[in-house]
C-alpha cells in the first residue's frame, strides 16, 4: 500500500520524470490502480491530488510505465499499460516497451490522449496480428486519442504474407484516426492498406512504410518526412501493379492531404504513385528518391476519370530513374511555388506548436 507523507513524496518524483522501475511483485498492477488514483484524486488522509500543469505545454513533466512481458515492468502487456490511463487523461504518460516482438491487438481510445508509446527500436520491438477482411475491424494498432506520441516500434498485419492479388483481403497494419499525433522511427507491414491514416494532423518522421496495394491510404493531413516507402509489389503476382497511396480528400475546401517530403521509394514489382479514393484527393510528392519501380504514368483516376480535374496528384523536385515525368498523366497537377511551399512546411499540420512539444520526448 502507499500510505501517507511517503506515498506523496514518492509520485512527486514519479510526476517529475523519474523513471522508478518496479521489482517483479504479484500486486504491481493493483500498486499502478493506487497510483493513478493519487494522482487524480489525493487519498483517504487528506492529502490532495498532484495537479500539474497539462503536458501540451510543459514535456517535462510525465509518468512512465513499464512494459516486459518476462514480469520485470509495471505490466507485462502493452494494451494493458493503455488502459491503465484514466480515462479524459489531461497529462503526458510514457509507455516504455521492452524490446521482443508482442502478440496482441492495440487500441489507444477517443479518452485517452497524451500518451506516448515508446518501444527499443523499430527493428526490435514488433507488435503482430493477423486480422483482415475489414479496415475497420483490421489494424493491429488503433489509435484514435488526439495527442499521441508514437516512437521506435513496428506494426505488422500478417494476415496477406502468403497471399497474392487474387486472394489477398484488406488487412490494415496500423490506423490513425486522431489529432495532433507524431510517429517517430516506426514501421508499418502490410500488403494491402497497411497505414490508414484516416483523418487529423499527423506527422511521420523516419518512418517504414511496407505494402503494394493501396498500403497509405485515408483522409488524413500528413506529413511523411525522410521516410522509406517500401513496395513489395512482386507478391501481387505477375503482371499486377501496385498502388502506394489511396487519398480520401473529398471536398476543395478540405484542408487535407499526403506530403511525401525527402522521402525514398524503394522495392520490388511494379507500382502507381497513387490512385484517388475520394474525388478531391491531394498528393503531393517531393524532393523524393524514386526507384524504377514507378510506373511512367505515375497515376491512376480509378473511378474519377470524368473528374481528374478535381485530383491534385502533384511532383516537385523528385530523383532517380522513377523521377522522370515526361511520360506522366496529362493531368498530374503543376503547383506554385506558394502552395508548394505552404504543402511542405510543418505549418501544413501545425501552427501551434505540438510537433515541438511532442519532439520532446
Amino acid at each position: 500500500m502507499f500510505l501517507g507523507r511517503y506515498c506523496l513524496s514518492l509520485f512527486l518524483l514519479v510526476s517529475l520524470g523519474v523513471e522508478l522501475a518496479y521489482a517483479n511483485h504479484p500486486q504491481q498492477e493493483e500498486h499502478q490502480h493506487q497510483l493513478h488514483h493519487l494522482y487524480r484524486y489525493g487519498d483517504h488522509h487528506g492529502y490532495p491530488g498532484i495537479h500539474l500543469k497539462p503536458i501540451e505545454r510543459a514535456a517535462s513533466h510525465y509518468q512512465t510505465v513499464f512494459v516486459d512481458p518476462s514480469g520485470h515492468g509495471n505490466f507485462s502487456t502493452i494494451q494493458s499499460a493503455i488502459d491503465s490511463v484514466p480515462s479524459n487523461n489531461k497529462y503526458w504518460v510514457s509507455v516504455q516497451v521492452k524490446a521482443g516482438t508482442y502478440r496482441e491487438k492495440l487500441t489507444i481510445p477517443y479518452d485517452k490522449p497524451y500518451i506516448v508509446l515508446k518501444g527499443e527500436g523499430k527493428t526490435r520491438t514488433f507488435v503482430e496480428w493477423q486480422d483482415h477482411s475489414s479496415i475497420v475491424q483490421s489494424p493491429t494498432f488503433s489509435t484514435m486519442a488526439d495527442n499521441v506520441v508514437v516512437k521506435s516500434i513496428s506494426f505488422k498485419n500478417l494476415y496477406n504474407n502468403d497471399k497474392n492479388a487474387l486472394n489477398m483481403l484488406p488487412a490494415v497494419a496500423a490506423m490513425v484516426s486522431g489529432d495532433k499525433s507524431y510517429f517517430y522511427d516506426v514501421g508499418f507491414y502490410g500488403l494491402q492498406d497497411t497505414l490508414w491514416d484516416d483523418r487529423g494532423r499527423h506527422y511521420f518522421r523516419f518512418c517504414f512504410i511496407s505494402g503494394a496495394m493501396d498500403f497509405i491510404f485515408g483522409s488524413g493531413q500528413s506529413l511523411y518526412e525522410r521516410c522509406t516507402i517500401s513496395v513489395n509489389g512482386a507478391a501481387l503476382g505477375p503482371g499486377i501493379r501496385g498502388y502506394i497511396t489511396a487519398q480520401g480528400r473529398d471536398n476543395s475546401k478540405d484542408t487535407n492531404g499526403f506530403v511525401f517530403k525527402s522521402c525514398n521509394i524503394i522495392g520490388n514489382g511494379t507500382t502507381f504513385l497513387g490512385r484517388p479514393w475520394r474525388v478531391y484527393a491531394r498528393v503531393l510528392f517531393y524532393n523524393t528518391m524514386m526507384t524504377d519501380i514507378i510506373l511512367p504514368q505515375g497515376w491512376e483516376p480509378w473511378d474519377y476519370t470524368n473528374n481528374v480535374g478535381l485530383i491534385t496528384f502533384s511532383e516537385y523536385g523528385n530523383y532517380g530513374p522513377g523521377a522522370n515525368t515526361s511520360q506522366r498523366v496529362s493531368w498530374m497537377k503543376k503547383l506554385d511555388s506558394s502552395t508548394i511551399n505552404m504543402l511542405t512546411s510543418t505549418s501544413f499540420i501545425d501552427t501551434e506548436g505540438w510537433i515541438k512539444t511532442q519532439q520532446q520526448f
